[in-house]
């Protein structure tokens, strides 16, 4: 092999090197900005942007313009059958919270659990006009303390509830401390899944009122939904009978949109499959 052959061939490795670690750091959370993957990966901006445009272009990565941020797309479960699913399930949450923020006016906010929390994932505060917050996007929420976390968790298995009211009672954190109270947060739970939707505790949170529903995917609790509003602007009653039917069609929705995006993925490799093997 000739010295510019070796060469050449030396700087595709580096090049698929450099990729690789890039898409590893854009799995570690769920957005990143250009200085997280900087810093993350050791390699120069100029050459971070060069390789975030390449998976753009190949449908692999998007930037998030209301955060100016880096995501992974659900198209990179192709790369793996282990792939986590969650890329997916924000990309279809976040499209259809957008729609809805923008028809209503007020935000959503879509949740995962994290070991001892309810955590942001997708937020469409950016796309509303009101000043609740710059963004909610990864902020921990309490289990017991927030709409979001009260929604989860009443929909849990009784073993998978058990496991995380076992953690939180370890908590130090003010906004916890009903789990410490086994009986009363019981009856929270039960109530909130006889009624199918949670409310914030306006005690702690005079100025917004919060509501959420859980969302499934076949069947398997994976998140939860929730909306606010400014307790000024509308009585809790009120917010109720208006939008936790329409909180509740959106989660529907995203379970719906989950379930045929995977369809249709496993019908693209199925034929992908059989091409191959003709």
């Amino acid at each position: 092999m000739k010295q510019d052959e070796r060469e050449k061939s030396s700087e595709s490795v580096r090049s698929v090197e450099r990729a690789i670690a890039l898409i590893e750091a854009l799995n570690r959370r769920p957005l990143s900005t250009l200085q997280d993957l900087h810093r993350d990966t050791g390699l120069p901006k100029p050459s971070l942007v060069r390789l975030l445009r390449t998976l753009e272009a190949g449908g692999l990565v998007t930037q998030t313009g209301s955060y100016g941020a880096y995501r992974l797309l659900g198209r990179t479960r192709s790369l793996s059958e282990g792939f986590p699913h969650e890329p997916l399930i924000v990309d279809v949450a976040e499209s259809l919270m957008i729609e809805f923020t923008r028809r209503e006016g007020w935000p959503l906010a879509f949740g995962m659990p994290d070991i001892d929390a309810i955590v942001v994932r997708a937020s469409t505060i950016p796309h509303t006009s009101l000043t609740l917050a710059h963004s909610t996007l990864g902020l921990r929420l309490s289990f017991v303390g927030y709409a979001l976390g009260r929604a989860f968790l009443a929909h849990c298995s009784p073993s998978e509830q058990k496991a995380y009211l076992d953690v939180i009672r370890h908590s130090t954190k003010a906004v916890d401390q009903l789990a410490q109270d086994v009986r009363a947060t019981k009856r929270m739970l039960k109530q909130v899944r006889e009624q199918g939707y949670a409310t914030r505790d306006t005690e702690n949170f005079p100025l917004t009122g919060g509501l959420a529903v859980p969302v499934f995917e076949r069947g398997r609790l994976v998140g939860s939904l929730g909306m606010t509003w400014l307790s000024a602007a509308m009585p809790v009653q009120q917010a109720l009978d208006q939008y936790v039917p329409l909180i509740t069609a959106v989660a529907r929705n995203i379970s719906q949109e989950i379930e045929s995006q995977r369809r249709a993925h496993k019908s693209g490799t199925a034929r992908q499959t059989d091409r191959h093997a003709a």
